[in-house]
């Protein structure tokens, strides 16, 4: 029969055991799930150890697209320069000369016209188009619809040959006496149809981006200006169009674009825009390829001028929707080369990390 002290000590030493073959597993278990390994493969918590290098992923089919596109790219421009058939010669000759000069400038006075007055007329009629009143809702409803619906040409074609509808215009009382009366046909000369033309062309489809822009602006922001006391008049001048700006400068600047392109379609009218006045030229000396590609390159020019005018434009109006605005493209180059100078500067440090797999320096 066991005593209690017997008792006692084989308890203890089955605790002392049990005890040992626990430790035991747990270190065993322990040992097998984070092994520790010699050499530069050792586990990064190891005293020591280096941490593990970072392969960036392989986009093969992202550099095999940019060689090709590069490709093609070298063959278009080697095409270009080396075609004796374009004349670089006669393009440097005659691409500053006086009368493509001039031609330049009326298209740009054009342009900023036809803009400025299309914009003020399509307010209006966005603003009509959004008032509560029947009558201004249908006949701003009625402009945008005839004009839109019309080819441009046919406009100008029409307000050309306005003489043959309209040989005078008065100005006086309805079906009464007339005070001013003018002949239409000393009134609308090439260049004032062509403004005429364009700018109410223009205007109606100003009219959908303005109302689009207004639209886009949370009805919250009306209500807020209401509840403080703002009139209509200021809520729409102080608050409502500052803010569709944002969505209205994107697409006013592609129809900036497209107006100083669209220009060149009144040359039909004998008007002496950029085209017309090179058109001028090559029918006198029949050189028509060189000719073309000086109006060819003073639209190219032109248009990526105001391409860079409407990118500041719109970071302009950007300011109140996000914290960081866009990076300009200067300074997107910038950050650019100060990456890549980073990233040789790190290739040719003295301690620079070798590659895998080459020896260690002892």
């Amino acid at each position: 029969m066991a005593t209690p002290s017997d008792v006692t000590a084989s308890s203890a030493a089955g605790a002392s055991s049990d005890a040992g073959a626990s430790s035991g597993a747990g270190a065993s278990s322990e040992a097998g799930a984070s092994p520790v390994v010699s050499g530069p493969g050792r586990a990064p918590d190891t005293p020591g150890a280096e941490p593990p290098r970072i392969v960036p992923r392989r986009h093969a089919g992202r550099w095999v697209a940019a060689a090709s596109a590069l490709v093609v790219f070298a063959m278009v421009l080697n095409s270009v320069v080396r075609n004796d058939a374009f004349q670089w010669a006669v393009v440097g000759r005659y691409f500053t000369t006086a009368a493509v000069v001039d031609g330049l400038l009326l298209t740009l006075w054009l342009t900023a016209a036809v803009m400025v007055l299309g914009f003020l007329i399509g307010t209006l009629l966005a603003v009509a188009r959004l008032s509560a009143n029947p009558v201004l809702q249908t006949l701003s409803w009625g402009f945008i619809w005839i004009f839109r619906s019309t080819p441009l040409l046919v406009q100008l074609l029409f307000w050309f040959n306005i003489g043959a509808l309209y040989p005078t215009l008065g100005l006086g009382v309805p079906f009464g006496p007339e005070f001013v009366t003018v002949k239409t046909v000393n009134l609308f000369g090439p260049t004032l149809t062509a403004v005429v033309g364009l700018t109410l062309h223009e205007s109606a489809y100003a009219a959908e981006v303005v109302r689009g822009g207004i639209l886009s602006v949370d009805a919250g922001q009306t209500e807020a200006a209401q509840a403080l006391g703002l009139s209509r008049r200021r809520t729409l001048r102080r608050i409502v169009i500052p803010q569709a700006m944002r969505s209205i400068v994107p697409t006013a600047g592609n129809m900036l674009i497209g107006t100083l392109k669209g220009t060149s379609i009144v040359s039909v009218l004998a008007v002496h825009d950029l085209l017309y006045s090179v058109q001028l030229v090559y029918n006198r000396t029949y050189q028509v390829i060189p000719l073309l590609m000086v109006a060819t390159l003073w639209y190219i020019a032109v248009t990526t001028v105001l391409s860079v005018g409407q990118f500041y434009v719109e970071r302009h109006y950007a300011r109140g929707t996000s914290r960081d605005l866009p990076p300009t493209p200067v300074r997107r180059l910038r950050g650019r080369f100060a990456a890549l100078r980073a990233r040789l500067g790190a290739a040719t440090a003295p301690d620079a990390r070798p590659e895998a797999g080459a020896p260690r320096p002892s």
